[in-house]
This record gives C-alpha cells, sequence and structure tokens, in this order.
C-alpha cells in the first residue's frame, strides 16, 4: 500500500471514530427551523422595522439563533422563534418592544409556544427511493462496462465507495456541527458524484492494468 493511501485510510477512519461518537453522545446538528424550538407572537398595533426588533432580539437573547416573521397583513404584529425562550427573557422582550414603540403590550397576551422538531428521516424521505434507484442502475452499469473484472468486485466496490462517501459526509457533519438543512441534500448529491467519478477512475486503472498484463 502506497504511503498517500495508508494516510488517506487513516484520516478516513479517524473521521470515522471520531464522528461516531459525536453522533451517540451529541447527535447531529439542526438548522433552527427543524429543531425543538419556541416562540412567541406579539401584537405591536403598529408597522415596525425589522432591523430594530433584530437588535431587541439580540439584547434578549444573545447569541440564540432567531427568526423574526411578519404575520399580519398590515405588518404589525410578529412572531419571534428561537431555541429557548425563559420567563425572564419573555418579559423583558416586551418590556424592551412596549418601550421602542410606545404601546402597551400585556405579558399574558404574550405566551410561549413549543414547536416540535422535524425528524431528520423525515427531511430526508423524499430523496431515499432516487437515491437508491439511481445507485442502483449506476453500480448495473459498472458491472456492464467493466464486464472483464470481476463483476462481485466490482459490485462490492462501488456499493462500497458509494456508501463510504455518505457515512464519512455523515460524520464530518456531526464533529464539525454543519447543521442540517437547506444544504444538505446539495452536499449529500456533490458527495455522491464525486463518490461515482472515484469509481470509475478506479475500474478505469484496473482495465487499463489488467491489459498491460495481458501483453506482457
Amino acid at each position: 500500500m502506497k504511503k498517500e493511501t495508508k494516510i488517506l485510510v487513516a484520516m478516513i477512519a479517524i473521521i470515522l471514530v471520531v464522528g461516531i461518537i459525536v453522533i451517540f453522545a451529541k447527535g447531529l446538528a439542526f438548522e433552527l427551523k427543524y429543531s425543538n424550538l419556541k416562540k412567541v407572537e406579539i401584537n405591536l398595533g403598529k408597522e415596525f422595522d425589522r432591523t430594530d426588533i433584530k437588535q431587541i432580539t439580540n439584547e434578549v437573547f444573545g447569541e440564540q439563533p432567531v427568526r423574526i416573521q411578519e404575520i399580519e397583513v398590515y405588518k404589525d404584529a410578529l412572531s419571534i422563534t428561537t431555541t429557548e425562550i425563559t420567563e425572564e427573557q419573555r418579559q423583558e422582550l416586551v418590556a424592551k418592544l412596549s418601550e421602542k414603540y410606545e404601546t402597551e403590550i400585556k405579558i399574558e397576551s404574550v405566551e410561549i409556544e413549543t414547536v416540535s422538531n422535524t425528524r431528520g428521516r423525515d427531511i430526508i424521505r423524499p430523496y431515499i427511493v432516487p437515491f437508491i434507484i439511481s445507485a442502483i442502475i449506476i453500480i448495473a452499469y459498472f458491472m456492464i462496462r467493466y464486464n472483464k473484472l470481476n463483476c462481485f468486485k466490482v459490485l462490492g466496490q462501488s456499493f462500497a465507495i458509494i456508501a463510504l462517501a455518505q457515512i464519512v459526509l455523515l460524520c464530518i457533519m456531526a464533529f464539525t456541527r454543519m447543521p442540517v438543512g437547506r444544504f444538505t441534500i446539495p452536499s449529500v448529491l456533490i458527495v455522491y458524484v464525486l463518490s461515482v467519478y472515484v469509481a470509475t477512475s478506479k475500474f478505469e486503472q484496473d482495465i487499463k492494468k489488467n491489459m498491460v498484463k495481458e501483453n506482457k
């Protein structure tokens, strides 16, 4: 085994071990809209500036991720969603908004609602069948295209390369805390294409090696 190959194998092994440990210990990170959330809806009675609201939420919630949405046609009410809203934060938020917009917001009218998270499998479910079908077609193509190689070897290696690439991506997402969300499926597709390219390059090299041996 070449030195470069040994280094690559070692790096992949480290990524897999660390990633699996993080997955079991902490799970995957999710974008705000896919997490367990707390939400409050507030009627200001007048139009508001999103920049002003953002400044207030930064003061109240600190580094917590926050999503601000308008919920009325007349843009006089909003919802604020974040990972956690304590009673102290609710009171501070109401006080700051009341002061900023010179209106009296009753604390009892601002209820903290719990928004359940979206499960990871629900995010990827629509893509599972197309992914499997395309993988089967590609592997079948490999077995036909490289029929001079051992068919079972081609089957096993192509499946291993495609599957390993996705597992490595999952582990990288785990320990880098890259959130599952809108960039997940594009990342999966990019890695999928790269793994197919790697498999194709490997089989092409194997064919060339066999041809060299036959010509000797």
